[in-house]
């Protein structure tokens, strides 16, 4: 017997939930359990500090991190918004540019035959080590800076740009094909469309990455910005200033991979639901 029929058998009627209460306890079960999980890293870390005695220099308790973020707010959120330009539009550059090698490198097999080495090749190199190079050639602005964010984020959004573009249907391919579709029409109504979940997945990845690269920028170079202040603190040894400042570029990276499932939501509503 079907659910209704059960429901109307026993007298009863069936309330559809409401979707306010339903999006309620979806957002609940996001958010709950990576929320209780750091609550018992903190913990942890806490009761390790407080039986062990370890020094603050070596290992600060989240007590002393919470005060120096007290402490250093205005340090932390000058220092938090030059770091935070720097990663914006490093970023941005780094979608763009992948996004338009992707769609040129997969526009023939030939010249993706060709570029797709080069384009792995350009990661085997540490990033550090051209930071310096990059610097000499740029001078000590915030060019420099966002051209090592650039690198280091582009990869992932062009890899994931190329798999998605592959991925599109054959059969729809085809079909446009015989309708007269010409290439940039296949693109857009084809190609692009089955590429946008890949396209996301590499934003979110290029998003953890821009941060990496702010602070290897800053370390080779820079007078200012949260890696800056990641150095200095690090060599007066205050640990825990060295933490906060941590904490500030974690709270940037994670806000900012927050902000692309926000826009992928909004872009792909159907993919997003099918999750």
């Amino acid at each position: 017997m079907s659910a209704p029929r059960l429901a109307l058998a026993l007298g009863g009627r069936l309330e559809p939930r409401p979707r306010a209460a339903l999006h309620s306890r979806a957002a609940l079960a996001r958010v709950a359990p990576p929320l209780l999980f750091g609550v018992l890293v903190v913990g942890v870390w806490w009761g390790y500090v407080a039986i062990s005695g370890v020094s603050e220099s070596v290992l600060p308790s989240p007590g002393q991190v919470a005060r120096a973020l007290v402490r250093d707010r205005s340090v932390l959120l000058s220092s938090g918004w030059t770091t935070l330009s720097e990663i914006l539009i490093g970023y941005a550059i780094a979608a763009f540019v992948g996004v338009a090698i992707a769609a040129a490198v997969s526009s023939a097999r030939v010249l993706e035959r060709a570029v797709y080495p080069w384009l792995v090749a350009t990661q085997m190199v540490p990033i550090p080590a051209i930071a310096p190079v990059v610097i000499l050639w740029t001078g000590f602005d915030i060019r420099p800076r966002v051209i090592v964010i650039a690198l280091v984020s582009f990869f992932p959004v062009v890899v994931n740009t190329i798999d998605g573009l592959r991925a599109t249907d054959g059969e729809l391919v085809g079909l446009l094909r015989t309708l007269g579709a010409r290439r940039w029409e296949l693109f857009r109504v084809a190609r692009l469309p089955s590429a946008l979940p890949y396209v996301f997945s590499g934003l979110r990845v290029a998003a953890a990455f821009a941060v990496i690269g702010a602070v290897v920028a800053e370390w080779a170079g820079a007078s200012s910005g949260l890696g800056y202040l990641v150095l200095s603190y690090s060599s007066q040894t205050a640990t825990s200033d060295v933490f906060a400042a941590v904490v500030v570029l974690a709270a940037i990276g994670v806000a900012l991979f927050a902000l692309v499932g926000v826009a992928e939501r909004i872009a792909i509503p159907w993919w997003t639901l099918e999750e």
